[in-house]
């Protein structure tokens, strides 16, 4: 994928939340390791790591990485990528247009054009079986958010530490990975996750639920136990 990513496509009204990329055959085939994307100012839009294998025709799965307020791309990146490797994950991690992510500051809008075209650019350039969104904290919240809105594109959601999830609207039933420190004093669990969890639940979503001695962070046994719930295939 080259440095700077060509012109996004635009979602119908990104107010919605509702992307348009879609999974289909790679045009050309996208380079593998760690790649910045830039945009035509030169600002990073986002960055991507593809494993080795992207060279032999491998199918991925695709997760797109979302930071945490005034985060960035790389920190979103950085959730996955020790294990990247090890289960064949193509990790998408896109910059939030502002200090934090735009549902967050009042509604869907910028950020989900961003994504909507870099999903796009992606799906060109790589061979993509499954879709997941995944996020730390506010990029937790986000990725529920949005991973619900888009439930007929997205099998799967990560929810590191979530404060919320608003999905204007909602498609499909994506399964849900949340974890969460029971002693977390920036998104306190009692009024986050274990409000959240059961909402869900009565919604009909599928939840795996991780409590864990530890704060506002994702200590390794947790990636790990992501990790195997994320790349298990559900029972029928």
């Amino acid at each position: 994928m080259p440095d700077s990513a060509p012109p996004y496509r635009t979602p119908q009204d990104p107010r919605h939340g509702r992307l348009t990329a879609r999974r289909h055959a790679p045009v050309v085939p996208g380079p593998t390791g760690l790649v910045p994307i830039s945009g035509p100012d030169g600002d990073q839009l986002a960055m991507t790591y593809a494993p080795e294998s992207a060279a032999d025709g491998s199918v991925y799965r695709l997760v797109l990485l979302l930071h945490g307020a005034g985060g960035s791309a790389r920190q979103g990146l950085d959730l996955l990528l020790p294990v990247a490797d090890e289960h064949q994950l193509l990790l998408v991690a896109p910059q939030s247009s502002a200090a934090s992510w735009d549902l967050i500051a009042g509604g869907f809008g910028a950020d989900v054009t961003r994504i909507d075209g870099l999903l796009a650019t992606v799906f060109d350039r790589y061979p993509v079986q499954e879709v997941t969104f995944g996020g730390f904290s506010d990029g937790a919240s986000y990725a529920l958010s949005l991973g619900l809105t888009n439930g007929d594109l997205v099998d799967a959601v990560l929810a590191f530490s979530p404060g919320f999830a608003a999905p204007p609207v909602t498609h499909g039933h994506p399964r849900i990975f949340i974890s969460h420190g029971v002693d977390d004093r920036v998104l306190p669990i009692d009024v986050c996750s274990r409000r959240l969890v059961p909402h869900l639940h009565s919604r009909g979503y599928e939840v795996t639920y991780e409590e864990f001695p530890g704060g506002h962070e994702i200590p390794p046994p947790i990636r790990a136990a992501a990790t195997t719930w994320l790349t298990t295939p559900p029972q029928p």
